[in-house]
């Protein structure tokens, strides 16, 4: 049973799923208070201690059913066998034989433990895929690195499928899997799980996302109008109506601090205080509590496609410095550019034409989510703590590039939340080439901003 164990803990270590040693000693001695041959207690009990979170419960999920159902780890192919089971030692003969075939390709040999009942070495290359990023070229950049991975290991599954139906002694009547008996049944199985593995999407459970759908219609007309429809007179206007968003939300700033030696009684400190005036209590004592001193990070598209919804939204983000502790802002199209030092420099107005004109941001090439999730990844992680707020604004378009989902993942788990603000319409999202369905998964807020009473809310909602 503990060598069980500890294959199936191997198996989520090589699919990322974080498992330490003091949960697998306190697993095995949970399980010596339950009954193993009950599965309900058993899984239970495996899930409480490898899946830490409701995150993690969808992962451990798909790996206990590969592990104890589709790989049936009663069967072992590489063990000693009865000299009597002879279909178990044509298939032994038969996998042993591919593996010589196989010579040095890691694939393949990965592909024959698989259906020698190991799934580590595969789920190894199943994550591989996952995670893969892109190669840069100044002449061609495209996302058909990982596509032409994942082709080339369904090339090796259809070819090993073409040499299992040549090599079994009983080959399958029309060559149709799924009409097995006994182990050419099973090889044919795990083979047909492996293909599902490699073609399937794994999405991490977001049950707590929060997606914003209705907001107050506050201001009518000038309020409801897309920022992309907007005239130069509405333009115009509507700064006007921003700045009044942001005085209100300085003004809710400054009562908070204001106020910020009121609260719940100190009996303790207002007794102690006492003391000097013969216990009786003149001073009042209140907990004063400091106000959390929340971090903000902000990603925002400044291409072509959003730039007319992109401008207020630099508006909003130039006036949360005066909000919060601490302010760093980014724009992008490709790679992310910090634009913090021309927004603590110069007024708003100023500040925004140089984000067009001085920034370092070329506005000549396509959008990459990708890209800018890499390079934000490797050069400013550290600005990213349990105090911090990450807030992206765009359409999340990726103009078919890889998105390196799995990057924004790590980012949310360095993160207090995730807000991503959408300027396109949700019923756009997931359309073409954008992965806003993707990208949501990760994130622990989404709301289309695209008028003037969606920013509104937003303001109102992250101020409060």
């Amino acid at each position: 049973m503990l060598n069980l164990i500890l294959n199936f803990v191997n198996a989520c270590r090589a699919s990322d799923l974080r498992v330490s040693t003091a949960e697998v000693i306190d697993c095995a001695r949970h399980l010596e208070m339950v009954d193993v041959l009950d599965e309900a207690q058993f899984r239970s009990a495996l899930r409480a201690n490898f899946a830490k979170s409701r995150r993690e419960q969808t992962e451990f999920d798909r790996l206990y059913g590969l592990f104890f159902h589709d790989m049936r780890p009663d069967v072992e192919l590489d063990a000693d066998c009865d000299p009597e089971n002879t279909d178990k030692a044509d298939m032994r003969h038969t996998i042993g034989q591919m593996r010589q075939e196989a010579g040095d390709d890691e694939i393949t040999q990965a592909i024959m433990d698989f259906l020698a009942g190991d799934p580590i070495p595969y789920l190894r290359q199943i994550h591989r895929l996952e995670t893969q990023t892109e190669e840069s070229s100044q002449a061609l950049k495209s996302n058909l690195s990982q596509l032409s991975s994942r082709l080339e290991v369904m090339l090796r599954i259809n070819r090993t499928r073409n040499r299992l139906l040549q090599l079994m002694p009983d080959p399958i009547s029309g060559g149709a899997p799924g009409r097995n008996r006994g182990m050419a049944g099973l090889l044919m199985e795990r083979l047909e799980t492996a293909n599902r593995m490699l073609t399937q999407e794994t999405r991490p459970n977001n049950d707590a996302l929060k997606q914003v759908n209705a907001y107050e219609k506050k201001t009518l007309g000038i309020g409801e109008r897309p920022f992309s429809n907007l005239t130069e007179t509405e333009i115009i206007k509507m700064r006007s109506v921003i700045d009044q968003l942001v005085r209100k939300m300085k003004d809710i700033m400054s009562r908070r601090y204001a106020v910020r030696n009121r609260g719940a009684l100190d009996v303790k400190k207002t007794l102690r205080a006492a003391q000097r005036y013969q216990g009786v209590p003149i001073e009042i004592v209140f907990r004063q509590r400091p106000l959390r001193k929340t971090r903000v990070v902000t990603l925002c598209d400044v291409s072509g496609s959003v730039w007319s919804a992109a401008r207020f939204m630099l508006n909003m983000i130039y006036s949360m410095q005066d909000c919060f502790s601490d302010v760093k802002s980014f724009a992008f199209v490709a790679g992310p550019t910090n634009i913090t030092d021309i927004f603590e420099k110069h007024d708003v107005n100023q500040a925004i034409e140089k984000v067009i004109t001085d920034a370092d941001i070329n506005f000549n090439t396509h959008t990459d989510y990708g890209e800018m999730l890499t390079q934000f990844h490797r050069d400013h992680l550290n600005l990213l703590t349990q105090k911090t707020t990450l807030i992206i604004v765009g359409d999340a378009r990726t103009n078919y590039q890889n998105p390196c989902e799995h990057l924004l993942d790590d980012m949310r788990a360095r993160c207090r939340r995730v807000i991503w603000l959408n300027p396109e319409p949700e019923q756009f999202w997931g359309t073409g080439d954008s992965e806003m369905n993707t990208y949501k998964a990760y994130c622990h807020e989404v709301r289309p901003c695209r008028n003037l009473n969606q920013l509104a809310n937003f303001i109102e909602d992250i101020v409060f």
